[in-house]
């Protein structure tokens, strides 16, 4: 289960709404609420509340329960149990003993979280009338008939151990949790959501279950479906499960605790072995539903962007930090936002909380400047705008305006964001940006200090009454992202040196995803060349001959794009998400990021500073060193080869080594059309499309020819490897096997297959093994890293656990491994398993940013959509004789190299 610790988005949020159909009366013992931009609301007789999104645009459904239930409800002795209950929950019932499998067996990507004011259940899936009715009658059943028994409870005891343990191991969310503790001295959001380890070991059964029918009722509830669905069917549906469960007789609790106006500054420091030094500035900010908390936004962008924001101009420019940070939490009560930096080893941590604490301080003395506000507020609207194109993230994101008091506030925040004057910014950053506001320093007298507001409630009718929705949007064609169909309707076209796939359809929003990739060079022409190739592609964006980094930035923000750019050794890859009334704009500034960067020095010390930074936290985390052994074990490539592991020490050097000259050599040389693809889906205008992209790139040429490095199998012996990380809680397995396979060949669905039945499905061995019967591991898998030019693909297992538990862990998977070798699987495992693995498959399909990135690698291999459309074909028709011998044909335990990393004891 997801346990949320940090949350930095700006805007979280939804996608935009399609109208939905009001017009059919409403089940009996059904009442409708309201209709806002979309989204209309009913409440059923027993108290539960209903909101209804459809959206034919994508072919997926995704619904999500949230309780009006977190941490903050917890009493003393309690903390924990809101997040045990939500593991507790997917231990299933008297009518569905078996949840993890169901989700598995039906395709559906579930999960649940926990945070401070809310619990969520949340599921997408293709869409599919009968998924759907036993996902919500699901819910229903799970609402008053969980288990929540003992016996789960002891299995899941050590599975939610180790969600600590991982949490553990790292400084920031202890800091994160440190901080929020000392600033509360009363209120729960002091508390880690995860609860105090004494609670959560020694919960009280009955008192948990008290807890569970207290909190877990209709009245307590919001039930929201988005996507692709039929209102008035699924409105039955959602009459006929949720009104046989009674409106419940008690009352809730009140909650009235408040924290007093805090009257000085307060500090924790954290020793712990590993990481890098790490500062936080956390300020009480008002609730959610303030109309004060817009403000808090913008200030935590004017304070925190990058690269316009004051802390990064300030600390990380000044190379006093590595990189800074601010984000805020809109809750239901008086909350925080907190500011942070990130050293690099050797950064000086006093001159850095003196300068962090200086520079959000400083609003008093250098009030925010209207330029700063401007990018600040076009940044935050362009954010929450990009966020609207998703239908499946429309539940889960309006969980946390439901928290904050009212499924409203979403649009409410919006636009008060857009009615923010510079003034208000000001007067609030002045109000709350104080000394004796601060979690952060030593405690200094003052004859006269300077108090924030009292903390206060909102009246949420008042705050609602000016409140006028916006028109809903339009709706937008259905899609059925079915193979064929992909290829009936992509252009495929030549611009220059760059092959081009375009996918036009409807999409909310106007939303387009499209991928571009650079291809060049060969195993000689990049010898040497080390970091060099992936500090290009980082500093593309980072300025050009025409426009500086913050022009690019707010030239982005204007656009309404957000734009990613990746590279290593001989590929670059840019990923762009913007509208259609903006993507040739955005596509003619991505051919100016690639032909005309100019590498400021500023920048490039910058990345240099960083990068040291991710090295030395990986020194000491178990994970990063089981991979990092995994991959030089038995690597015959010497130094300089691009498929040479390099250890810790030679990837210090070499970002050590980077020079300016050297960067800018590597750009003129290798940069050009030799060998590109770009791929776009979504709601693109094809001939402006087509006209941008030559304009921009039809006549670049040049670039180092490209020749794939060969990655052929290398014998590799056996071996088993226990390192040593002292003072981490978490421990990490890891296991490698390669395979000459390549997803060409026939047994790749027959393998696949196996590995999604032994460890990579919800309902797999492993997990039913290690997760949900022994609970000894939070997460447990294997997999498969498919090579599409050669066979060399690469079998994975891995496993999280306390180091206690190694022995227990090791034993367990060796055991369902050779049980599968010898026994094989059932035809009751495989035919759930073709119905859970296709379903995700076509999952994946109807999403816009995978379709684009498909349709460039498919220029690149020579493919189509019909290459998935065969693999769903032989996947259908696979027989549990042909499962079960590519098991034993390719996964041999006695040539696996295992890596256990954590601090053992003897």
């Amino acid at each position: 289960m997801l346990h949320r610790i940090l949350s930095v988005a700006v805007g979280v949020s939804a996608a935009l709404f399609v109208q939905a159909s009001t017009a059919q009366a409403a089940p009996p013992g059904v009442t409708k609420v309201q209709a806002v931009e979309g989204i209309t609301e009913y409440r059923l007789a027993n108290g539960l509340q209903v909101l209804l999104i459809p959206d034919a645009s994508k072919p997926t459904t995704t619904v999500n329960m949230t309780y009006h239930v977190g941490s903050r409800q917890e009493n003393y002795g309690e903390t924990g149990m809101a997040h045990l209950l939500e593991h507790l929950l997917f231990k299933g019932s008297k009518k569905h003993p078996t949840v993890w499998s169901e989700f598995t067996k039906r395709g559906l990507a579930a999960n649940g979280s926990t945070w401070f004011d809310r619990t969520n259940y949340f599921a997408s899936f293709a869409s599919n009338e009968d998924n759907l009715r036993w996902y919500l009658g699901w819910q229903a059943d799970a609402m008053v008939n969980s288990f929540i028994a003992r016996k789960d409870l002891d299995t899941e005891m050590t599975v939610v151990r180790n969600e600590m343990e991982m949490g553990e191991n790292n400084p920031q969310r202890i800091l994160f949790e440190k901080t929020l503790a000392t600033m509360f001295q009363w209120h729960n959001y002091g508390k880690n959501t995860i609860g105090a380890r004494t609670d959560v070991e020694n919960v009280d059964i009955p008192r948990l279950q008290a807890f569970y029918r207290t909190y877990y009722q209709p009245d307590n509830a919001t039930l929201i479906v988005s996507g692709k669905f039929e209102p008035a069917k699924v409105l039955g549906w959602i009459a006929a499960d949720f009104a046989r469960v009674p409106k419940p007789s008690r009352k809730l609790p009140m909650q009235y605790t408040l924290d007093p106006v805090q009257d000085g500054e307060r500090s924790i420091t954290l020793h712990r072995v590993g990481g890098v030094p790490l500062i936080n500035a956390a300020y009480h900010v008002p609730p959610g539903a303030s109309r004060d908390y817009a403000a808090i936004e913008l200030i935590n962008l004017v304070m925190g962007d990058t690269p316009s924001g004051r802390l990064h101009k300030r600390l990380t420019e000044q190379q006093l930090a590595a990189a800074t940070y601010a984000f805020a939490e809109g809750l239901a009560e008086p909350g925080f936002t907190l500011f942070g930096a990130q050293l690099a080893p050797g950064q000086d941590v006093d001159k850095a909380r003196a300068a962090l604490i200086a520079t959000v301080e400083s609003v008093v003395t250098e009030p925010i400047t209207d330029e700063e506000f401007k990018r600040a507020q076009a940044k935050w609207l362009k954010d929450w705008e990009q966020a609207f194109t998703n239908p499946e993230t429309v539940g889960v994101s309006l969980s946390e305006s439901v928290a904050q008091g009212d499924w409203r506030l979403f649009f409410l925040t919006r636009d008060r964001v857009q009615a923010l004057t510079l003034a208000d910014v000001q007067r609030v950053a002045a109000e709350r940006l104080l000394p004796s506001n601060r979690t952060l320093g030593v405690y200094v007298p003052t004859e006269k200090p300077a108090r924030a507001p009292l903390p206060a409630r909102v009246d949420m009718a008042a705050e609602l009454k000016a409140f006028k929705p916006q028109a809903a949007a339009a709706s937008v064609e259905a899609f059925e992202a079915t193979p064929a169909n992909i290829d009936r309707r992509t252009e495929r076209f030549d611009v220059g040196g760059l092959k081009v796939a375009v996918l036009p359809k409807g999409a909310r929003g106007g939303a387009v995803r499209a991928t571009m990739t650079l291809h060049f060079g060969n195993e000689k022409t990049l010898f040497g060349q080390n970091d060099v190739p992936a500090a290009v592609a980082a500093l593309l964006d980072k300025g050009t001959t025409t426009l500086s980094r913050q022009q690019v930035q707010d030239r982005l923000d204007a656009l309404k794009t957000e734009l990613a750019i990746g590279g290593d050794d001989g590929t670059v890859s840019v990923s762009l998400q913007t509208r259609r009334e903006h993507l040739a704009d955005a596509v003619l500034l991505v051919a100016d990021l690639l032909r005309n960067p100019v590498f400021p020095a500023d920048a490039a010390e910058e990345l240099r500073r960083q990068s040291l930074s991710g090295i030395e936290q990986q020194r000491r985390e178990p994970g990063a060193l089981a991979s990092n052994t995994l991959a030089r074990h038995g690597n015959p490539y010497p130094r300089g080869d691009v498929r040479h592991a390099r250890t810790f020490d030679e990837m210090e050097q070499d970002v050590r080594g980077i020079t300016l000259e050297n960067v800018k050599a590597f750009h003129k040389r290798f940069y050009g059309l030799s060998r590109a693809e770009f791929g776009a889906a979504g709601d693109v205008d094809v001939p402006a499309l087509k006209a941008a992209l030559q304009q921009g790139f039809g006549d670049w040429q040049g670039g180092e020819p490209y020749t794939r490095v060969p990655d052929p199998i290398v014998p590799v012996k056996p071996e088993r490897f226990m390192l040593s990380t002292p003072d981490k809680q978490n421990a990490n397995f890891l296991a490698r096997l390669d395979v000459p396979l390549a997803d060409t060949d026939a047994d790749y669905p027959a393998l696949m297959m196996a590995n999604y039945l032994l460890g990579a499905g919800g309902s797999s061995r492993l997990w039913k093994r290690i997760r949900e019967t022994e609970g000894l591991s939070y997460d447990v898998r294997t997999g498969v890293s498919w090579n599409s030019q050669e066979p060399h693909s690469s079998w994975t297992g891995s496993a999280i656990f306390a180091p206690q538990n190694r022995a227990k862990v090791e034993a367990s998977f060796n055991d369902e491994l050779a049980k599968a070798l010898k026994s094989g699987f059932t035809a009751q495992e495989l035919a759930e398993g073709k119905n859970g693995l296709l379903s995700f498959r076509r999952l994946s399909r109807a999403q816009d940013g995978v379709l684009a990135s498909a349709l460039a690698n498919n220029l690149h291999l020579g493919r189509t959509f019909a290459v998935s459309a065969k693999v769903d074909d032989a996947l259908s028709k696979l027989t549990v004789e042909q499962v079960n011998e590519a098991l034993r044909r390719y996964v041999k335990p006695s040539d696996l190299v295992v890596v256990f990393a954590g601090d053992f004891k003897p």
